[in-house]
């Protein structure tokens, strides 16, 4: 009987195989896609805010000897009262915060360090990768450690926008989320079959499923050797790619990257970790998620949040609504007090 098995079983690994490998060679995300009518997220206001005061780029190095780069927003009046890094979102890049980092400076509310992400900005090394999953999570490691080294005063508040906001969830249930005093969620994401999330992100998400899946799989088993391939694309506008910005917009990610830019695949261990104060925007017109479900699904894992949903504002226009300023700032005072 056992025998009879043997060959059986053969053939049905073989197959497994075959079409994990099928899946990892022809389902591929589209090279440049673009959004349907009525679907995808408006840059209309983050392609039109004027750049003339934007601080010049900073450099810092990474453990692996990689030099990245952030810009500084310092705090009016040399206050000392708190350190704010705030992390962009998918396919775009820390200068979508220059409105809110201009008028949370302002405002003296703290010092706001902006970075590029590896393979985001200008000049990435490999636009939309990294070198292994978790690497951007070092990366912001690094980063608060070249401040502390430089002298940066205050607490710490690590915020995220979107992806980066999803980053900065995983950056709380992993290793190094002691490192910060305080998280800022703006409209994060959480996983693409999570409560919050609608259907491809509103379309501006394009993945390739298959491959995603396959390489779930594979990567379970210990093979990284095909991480590098690209499984998601975005549909960034064709206003921002034919425009003076469309040279630092990136429109493909790596499985690694894709991987290391949001929560772990069960996000809930993630924000069971999330135990420091936290806040959470997101607006009632967002194209991406659902922003009235972010404290139905958040809530049961984690008692450290506070919500807030702004009416009128979209998932871009969150991050130059003169609302989140003001909440921002109610929160910080009411719950990251300088000096404590």
């Amino acid at each position: 009987m056992s025998s009879r098995l043997v060959p059986s079983a053969l053939v049905a690994l073989a197959a497994g195989v075959a079409i994990l490998a099928g899946l990892v060679a022809f389902s591929r995300p589209p090279e440049r896609p673009r959004p349907d009518a009525g679907t995808g997220l408006d840059f209309a206001a983050a392609i039109a805010t004027n750049l003339s005061t934007l601080p010049d780029r900073q450099d810092y190095r990474a453990r692996d000897a990689t030099v990245l780069s952030y810009r500084r927003y310092a705090a009016a009046n040399g206050s000392a009262a708190r350190t704010i890094i705030l992390v962009h979102g998918s396919g775009w890049h820390g200068m979508q915060f220059h409105a809110l980092a201009t008028a949370l400076a302002a405002n003296g509310l703290g010092t706001v360090i902006v970075p590029d992400l590896r393979g985001h900005g200008p000049d990435p090394v490999r636009r939309g990768d990294v070198d292994h999953i978790g690497q951007l999570e070092e990366d912001l490691f690094d980063l608060i450690a070249h401040l502390k080294n430089g002298g940066e005063p205050g607490r710490l508040v690590l915020g995220g926008h979107s992806s980066g906001g999803g980053l900065v969830v995983r950056f709380a249930g992993g290793r190094y989320g002691g490192e910060a005093d305080a998280f800022l969620l703006l409209a994060p994401f959480l996983k693409y079959d999570a409560p919050t999330t609608r259907p491809a992100s509103g379309g501006w998400a394009r993945p390739a499923t298959g491959r995603i899946v396959a390489l779930g799989l594979i990567n379970t088993l210990g093979i990284t050797a095909f991480n590098h391939l690209p499984v998601i694309s975005f549909a960034m506008p064709r206003s921002v790619l034919d425009g003076p910005l469309g040279n630092t917009a990136t429109t493909r990610y790596t499985y690694r990257m894709n991987v290391s830019f949001a929560p772990r695949p069960d996000y809930t261990g993630d924000l069971a970790r999330l135990d420091r104060p936290f806040l959470l925007l997101a607006g009632d017109r967002d194209e991406a998620f659902i922003a009235d479900k972010y404290e139905s699904t958040i809530g049961p894992h984690t008692s450290s949040g506070s919500y807030r949903i702004l009416a009128g504002v979209n998932h871009l226009g969150l991050v130059d609504a003169e609302a989140t300023v003001n909440a921002i700032e109610a929160w910080l005072t009411e719950r990251v007090p300088a000096g404590s």
